[in-house]
């Protein structure tokens, strides 16, 4: 591209092939040259007639030798082509080639194999290449999704470079670059300007606002939310009602009055049609010089070819060792027919390896050539009634995968003078002291974790997580988030709990906390062992206690006793019921089972479970393995 080359051209293949001879060459050469200083790699002997072979059949390839000048080939590779490869690389490709055999045949090879293409793709972006290896540019403008989520925009920079070795002006280029990836700003558009945007009643700070986040946009909409704005200049200012302020498909450009051809025209003008077709200037004869693996933005129609790329790979593949990593793109719309195609000019171009990738055929994949518009074709069928953001916006909710813009909200301040409580508590032997401060309603505002005995490394990263969590309240993120994410991790101390009504057992300070929360500020009794509820005076055989085994009954029984001296008395005695009684039998036969089995009835104080055993002077738990001292 930069060369003023298309991808897909027998001068591209050509320069690609010439490369690629030069760097196999002169490795196999060097390898020689070590061959000579420190041996031939092991098993060179036995194999050397045959590895001198393939020497001899990368040469002839450089030279474009006629078909039955190959040794022992069955299907051939593609030449290098003497009539479009520079003469300067053409002569250095051959001159490699003649000193990898000479030297070879001379010391043999420290290496069996010395070169490959591999997929750099990511590494390609820290080194801040547009492509490496044989791949072509995925888009000129694409979005690169992000391991921790969203996406990030990626812009080619070889395009002006290509515009200027085109013979083109600077003005021309500048204004063909502004075309295909945005000017990001509202000065100089038709549509929607800011004079426009007074009209509307933005002021100037809003207006400065709105441009200060025009540059990183991928929509231009993204500039005009309820985040960067505010809900009060919004209701205020605008006169958008709380309604409509809470729908999520709320477009406030289309809400203020700008048409959806003016929003359009702005986005085209801000953030760019993320592609050169139609774009001003630039000659019909040299758009294949831009052509990408994919369609570029909502506006492109080319594309290279699935041909095109496997040709490319035929060009490099005979000057290579091993083989190519590389993807060969095909559009959302190939056929079976279309793989098997490829598949077979693949073989018969000789190449080593075929990785088809056909665009979409994941809902997750690492680029993508648009960030919306390209995929509101997949709700032509039953949503004619939405408007263009309305299709986009159901898109992204249906394929998961979207686009993520997010701005902090504002960070809800306390009282300087707050409620709570202390909560004092020993985990597995070690005392954790938690408090809380509240807001005037009494939600859960800040935590504070004490565990002074610990050693300061210990203290200190409690504390720092303490205010990370703090900070994630007074930031809006529910309290429901962290609990499911903090319950049940499983680090030391751990273990039985002391000292709290209603949570016997954690399994580590962070489990123990966070069940606390849950259970005094959601009403999560779920992750508490013993329920408020449990612990009311008035809760024996109550409605709170249907769904527990009823408690041993106590009855009085009375009876007549007849002494020596004539005289009556009557005898009173408290004795179980019959059902108390039954109840008994049970529990005495389960004591006598778990007494066969050598459970003593102590709770083992690292996992909670009642199954401790003799193990000579000490116990051991028959559940988890502990022990109480002894090995």
């Amino acid at each position: 591209m930069r060369l003023g080359f298309p991808y897909d051209s027998e001068e591209g293949r050509a320069i690609a092939g010439a490369l690629t001879a030069i760097m196999g060459g002169t490795s196999y050469k060097t390898s020689a040259l070590l061959a000579k200083e420190h041996g031939p790699f092991p098993g060179y002997e036995k194999n050397k007639e045959e590895m001198l072979r393939v020497i001899r059949n990368h040469r002839r390839a450089a030279y474009a030798a006629d078909d039955g000048e190959y040794e022992a080939l069955t299907v051939k590779p593609a030449p290098l082509s003497k009539s479009y490869t520079p003469k300067y690389l053409h002569k250095a490709a051959l001159m490699a080639w003649d000193d990898a055999l000479k030297y070879g045949e001379k010391f043999g090879y420290r290496n069996a194999q010395v070169t490959v293409l591999a997929p750099t793709g990511t590494i390609g972006l820290v080194m801040d290449c547009d492509t490496t290896g044989v791949e072509p540019d995925f888009a000129l403008v694409k979005f690169k999704k992000l391991a921790g989520g969203g996406y990030f925009k990626i812009i080619n920079q070889s395009v002006p470079v290509a515009l200027s070795n085109l013979g083109y002006k600077e003005k021309e280029i500048k204004e063909i670059v502004d075309y295909a990836v945005g000017r990001g700003t509202l000065v100089g558009c038709e549509s929607i300007d800011h004079a426009s945007l007074r009209e509307k009643g933005f002021t100037d700070e809003k207006i400065t606002t709105i441009e200060n986040s025009l540059a990183s946009a991928f929509d231009i909409t993204f500039a005009f939310s309820r985040f960067s704005l505010g809900d009060e200049f919004l209701t205020k200012a605008l006169k958008i009602s709380e309604n409509k302020l809470n729908d999520p498909n709320l477009n406030i450009l289309s809400e203020i009055g700008f048409s959806q051809e003016e929003i359009d025209q702005a986005n085209d003008f801000v953030c760019g049609t993320m592609t050169v077709e139609g774009a001003p200037h630039l000659k019909d004869e040299h758009l294949a010089v831009f052509d990408c693996a994919n369609k570029c933005g909502k506006y492109g129609k080319r594309v290279i070819s699935y041909e095109g790329h496997i040709r490319m790979m035929a060009a490099a593949q005979p000057f290579l060792s091993g083989a190519i990593s590389k993807t060969i793109n095909m559009p959302n719309e190939a056929t079976v027919e279309d793989i098997a195609k490829a598949y077979k000019l693949s073989w018969s171009l000789m190449l080593k390896a075929n990785a088809i990738y056909r665009d979409g055929s994941k809902l997750s994949q690492p680029l993508n050539a648009q960030a919306f518009e390209d995929l509101v074709g997949l709700l032509d069928e039953g949503y004619d009634d939405l408007s263009q953001t309305e299709k986009i916006t159901a898109v992204a909710e249906k394929i998961v995968e979207k686009v993520i813009y997010k701005e902090v909200s504002q960070r809800k301040s306390l009282p300087n003078m707050r409620i709570g409580y202390t909560q004092k508590a020993n985990v597995g032997g070690h005392k954790v002291y938690l408090r809380t401060g509240q807001y005037t309603d009494g939600s859960l505002g800040e935590i504070f974790i004490d565990m002074h005995k610990e050693g300061a490394a210990y203290r200190s990263l409690m504390n720092c997580f303490s205010i990370a969590i703090s900070l994630g309240l007074q930031y809006g993120v529910p309290l429901e988030e962290f609990v499911d994410a903090f319950t049940f991790t499983r680090f030391e101390p751990n273990g039985v709990v002391v000292g709290h009504d209603n949570i016997k057992m954690s399994t580590s300070v962070i489990d123990y906390v966070f069940r606390d929360l849950a259970c005094r500020y959601l009403g999560r009794h779920d992750l508490v062992h013993v329920k408020p509820s449990d612990l009311k005076s008035d809760a024996i055989q109550g409605e709170d206690r249907e769904d527990e085994e009823p408690l041993l009954q106590m009855i009085e029984k009375s009876q007549e006793v007849h002494h020596a001296d004539g005289t009556v008395s009557v005898d009173t005695q408290k004795v179980y019921s019959k059902e108390a009684n039954s109840q008994m039998v049970v529990e005495q036969k389960k004591r006598q089972v778990a007494k066969m089995k050598g459970y003593e009835g102590e709770a083992c104080t690292d996992c909670g479970a009642f199954t401790l055993v003799r193990n000579g002077a000490c116990m051991k738990c028959d559940t988890c393995g502990a022990t109480t001292g002894c090995s």
